[in-house]
């Protein structure tokens, strides 16, 4: 994956409140570009008249789609549609959904089939099936707030916000790091710590360093306290690389 992938953003305006929009964008611009985006939903519905400005200044154009029937969801037939007009017009690497609806799940994994990269954004109330639907899963309320009180992982009663149930507790992380650093690493104990990443991410889509409130790895995994890292350099190359092992206790 590189950061000129172009991207297909896709937002479910019925599960999505228009607080988020800026920072959707934010994380959508590390990933590449956005070359379609447009938003679904009722829109002669009150509740989403806050949006109208938010279209404009983002250039996000907005998909009418009436409520039909009660109890049916037609913006997500909609939005779904769309999607696979995208996917076999061949102009796009990947597809953004943003949405915490679990009715998205078989539309990631489809996508995925064809070879897509699929980040999902939503809130810490999307079911687990979408989540784990995606390549990668994005918590709005992490991406606003960024900050060390995104999620409570000092396993203590305190002023913390409190961990999704899916998401990896701090005990499970550490678990997950410990085995997987023991899988890659050489004669010595010594893993790369990108490739620790990678194996990482790959096991949980909905991992995030800001999650646990760094915005790096190598931070996270010295707050853990369980680690030990080294910077090493190329002798033909002033570029470091770190490397991660287990501590011996």
């Amino acid at each position: 994956m590189t950061n000129d992938m172009k991207i297909a953003v896709l937002i479910d305006a019925d599960n999505v409140s228009d607080k988020y929009i800026k920072y959707i964008f934010d994380e959508i611009s590390n990933l590449g570009v956005p070359t379609y985006k447009r938003i679904y939903g009722d829109w002669t519905k009150p509740q989403l008249a806050s949006w109208k400005t938010v279209l404009l200044n983002y250039s996000i154009t907005p998909i009418q789609q009436y409520s039909y029937t009660t109890g049916k969801n037609a913006t997500d037939a909609a939005l779904i549609i769309d999607a696979m007009d995208i996917l076999y017009s061949h102009n796009v690497d990947g597809f953004c959904i943003v949405s915490s609806d679990s009715d998205f799940t078989r539309l990631a994994t489809r996508l995925r089939e064809a070879g897509m990269y699929v980040v999902g954004m939503g809130e810490k109330k999307t079911p687990t099936p979408f989540i784990t639907a995606c390549e990668k899963f994005k918590y709005l309320e992490v991406l606003a707030s960024d900050t060390a009180d995104a999620v409570d992982i000092t396993g203590q009663n305190g002023k913390h916000g409190t961990s999704k149930e899916n998401m990896a507790s701090k005990k499970e992380l550490i678990q997950s790091l410990k085995t997987i650093i023991n899988e890659s690493s050489d004669e010595d104990g010594w893993a790369n710590l990108g490739e620790v990443g990678s194996r990482l991410n790959n096991r949980y889509p909905d991992f995030d360093t800001r999650n646990y409130g760094h915005t790096k790895l190598r931070p996270l995994l010295l707050s853990l306290n369980q680690f030990e890292i080294e910077a090493r350099r190329n002798s033909k190359s002033q570029n470091a690389h770190y490397v991660v092992k287990n501590k011996v206790k």
